[in-house]
């Protein structure tokens, strides 16, 4: 790991050179002149992916037809794609179905959870529990629940460091994203869990920003319920679908309140009334995405055989060696990063407060630097080890110093908020 803020450009390419995982960054298509720090965001597009979609539209599709169900394998594309990744997740096979958004996977474990008769003759448990800073989709879907419910259920939102101590006997379910989206801070999972399971609760992960980025360990770490999206480090781009993780010995009692028909035990039966599959497939809902699905399976490749401990050691190297540079090179120019400084407690991203953040992203971005901007004045850049250089860091931080101090930013083509920001 890089240990100095003396580094030159020269010192980041011969990091790059004797970078274990190099090689990884030809798995992708990245524009020459472009660093790109916003896979956090959405990944780069793997160089795999035109092809496999372009296969599956021009054969499968073009000339199969509706035979490439059978013949293409398109009905358990879900259930395959889903065991590709539980290795990098750290669940078994048979635990992970691709489907739907995160949104909908939301609603599906939470919704069923909430659901379940036993708990609804528990009066006592009477909270959602949440934090204030959880991304505002899981909030959301949890107040669409509570309403829906007829106000059986409270939403209780909490600081993230008084998580642990709220998991209690009032709590029915908890609703919690594993690293913020903001700061990049992760939370213990093994520590929730264990206090969830002395609590008799259920918790419901949302991994979005750390499945593929950090390792995990689900089986291992007591986790029973888990969602997270395609489109960030799994690289399955934009709009990929989602997953949905649940503890094998749930998956046969947990009653999803959206019962379409890939979700039954035997779809092609066309039964009148609904029998949810025994297995991790009642948690499928309508038709499979096919293109969808295609393209998220080339994102999960670029995986293949890459070691998730170099992983982590790589992102933490590059997070490290670009908060040197901004306060190396950037101290006197009003950056505040506000991520955490303990390692352990940091994922794959940094964010830095600035008051003039937006159109300062908005100026490196038109140079060829790409992060992103979230309210209400941070500046965002994500490490993805598979195609994030050292020498993309360096170049990044001269960037903004260079924008920042010859006023750049003040143009006023930077100050025009778009719609995605």
């Amino acid at each position: 790991m890089p240990t100095t803020t003396a580094l030159t450009r020269a010192a980041c390419e011969k990091l790059d050179a004797g970078d274990p995982l190099r090689h990884a960054r030809e798995r992708f298509r990245i524009a020459d002149g472009t660093v790109y720090l916003d896979g956090n965001s959405l990944g780069a597009m793997p160089a795999s992916t035109p092809a496999a979609v372009a296969q599956t539209i021009a054969r499968d599709w073009g000339t199969d037809l509706i035979r490439s169900w059978n013949t293409a394998g398109w009905a358990n594309l879900p259930q395959v794609v889903g065991d590709r990744l539980a290795p990098l997740i750290g669940a078994l096979p048979g635990e992970v179905v691709i489907a739907d958004s995160t949104s909908i996977n939301i609603f599906k474990l939470l919704a069923g959870i909430l659901s379940r008769p036993a708990l609804l003759a528990e009066p006592s448990r009477r909270f959602i529990l949440t934090e204030r800073g959880n991304f505002p989709t899981d909030i959301y879907i949890a107040e669409g629940i509570s309403a829906m419910l007829a106000g059986r259920y409270q939403l209780k939102v909490v600081e993230g460091g008084a998580l642990v101590d709220s998991l209690d006997e009032t709590v029915a379910a908890a609703l919690i994203t594993h690293v913020d989206y903001r700061s990049g801070f992760m939370h213990s999972m093994s520590a929730l869990n264990l206090a969830a399971t002395r609590a008799g609760t259920s918790i419901v992960w949302d991994l979005s920003h750390s499945a593929g980025a950090v390792p995990l360990q689900l089986s291992e770490n007591g986790t029973d319920f888990a969602v997270g999206c395609g489109y960030k480090y799994l690289n399955g781009g934009p709009g990929a679908p989602g997953f949905v993780y649940v503890r094998q010995s749930h998956q046969a009692t947990l009653q999803t309140p959206l019962s379409g028909w890939f979700g039954h035990t035997d779809p092609f039966a066309f039964a009148l009334h609904y029998a949810p599959a025994p297995d991790i497939r009642r948690f499928l809902c309508g038709t499979p995405p096919v293109l969808g699905v295609v393209a998220l399976n080339a994102g999960i490749a670029t995986f293949d055989g890459i070691d998730l401990a170099s992983l982590r050691a790589k992102s933490l190297a590059l997070s490290e060696l670009f908060w040197q540079l901004m306060d190396d090179r950037c101290a006197d120019l009003g950056f505040a990063c506000v991520s955490p400084r303990d390692k352990t407690s940091r994922a794959s991203h940094l964010s830095f407060a600035h008051m003039h953040a937006y159109p300062i992203m908005q100026a490196i971005i038109g140079r060829g630097v790409i992060g992103d901007f979230r309210q209400p004045n941070l500046m965002r850049f994500g490490f993805t080890p598979l195609y994030t250089r050292f020498v993309d860091c360096w170049d990044a931080v001269a960037t903004i110093r260079e924008v920042v101090v010859s006023g750049a930013w003040r143009d006023a083509k930077f100050q025009a908020r778009n719609q995605v920001s």
